[in-house]
């Protein structure tokens, strides 16, 4: 969880992942994406395809602590399985550090769960070293249905469970509470996409009840966001918590 106490726009930049995910997305945007990431430190940027992967290695090169990222099977997972790691595999290779696999929702409403759950062996088999993060899309999935994908992702040792693509319906609170709940003894960690406006209040909610990561094209718009909520007290300043 956040440390709200030392939260500063350094510390906040590296709960985000920035993304530009437009399927038209000119490599100039690419590029300009990557020095605004370079910019502000985030954890993550995020294309649409690995295709932009060697792109990015370049304009990032010598930032370690940031993640190449893509969706994979995005944004609606309903490809088969060794499709899904085939996508990985090739992801992998021209560069990506970090890949988001959306799970075959439809599989999993109807009850195949011994379907997903291979799914999900397969994906973290073919992303080897890289940072496997499996997106529910909870918009579209109950209570339950959450709590049990949730565990699904859990029990696959995927590193993050993540609500949603951020291209649908983002998610409540109430939903990400149900899937921080269902994970709640397990080692992955908990990213949320999507959020709604306003993003910066919205996100640092999020943060506050247990996200690890934010996934969101406004992630330069939080950071800037940050003074101004801690000078409103919306967000505690150091002071007022340590003191």
């Amino acid at each position: 969880m956040i440390d709200f106490s030392q939260l500063d726009a350094r510390r906040l930049a590296k709960t985000l992942d920035f993304s530009i995910l437009p399927k038209e997305t000119t490599e100039a945007e690419i590029r300009e994406g990557c020095a605004v990431t370079r910019r502000y430190g985030f954890a993550a940027f995020y294309t649409s395809s690995a295709y932009w992967a060697h792109v990015v290695r370049e304009e990032l090169a010598g930032m370690d602590d940031v993640e190449i990222g893509t969706g994979i099977a995005f944004p609606f997972g309903s490809a088969p399985a060794v499709v899904k790691a085939l996508e990985v595999e090739d992801a992998v290779r021209r560069g990506c550090t970090a890949v988001d696999m959306v799970m075959n929702i439809g599989a999993l409403r109807s009850g195949h769960l011994g379907i997903v759950a291979e799914e999900l062996r397969a994906f973290k088999q073919a992303a080897a070293s890289a940072v496997t993060k499996c997106i529910l899309e909870v918009c579209y999935l109950t209570h339950a249905e959450i709590a049990t994908a949730s565990k699904l992702v859990a029990e696959a040792e995927i590193d993050f469970v993540k609500t949603s693509t951020g291209q649908f319906e983002g998610p409540s609170l109430e939903q990400f509470l149900v899937m921080r709940d269902a994970v709640r003894d397990a080692p992955v960690k908990l990213k949320v996409a999507g959020v709604k406006f306003p993003r910066p209040q919205n996100a640092l909610v999020f943060l506050r009840v247990g996200a690890d990561r934010i996934g969101t094209r406004a992630a330069p718009e939080i950071v800037d966001a940050l003074a101004t909520l801690q000078r409103e007290g919306l967000v505690p300043e150091a002071s007022d918590v340590c003191g």
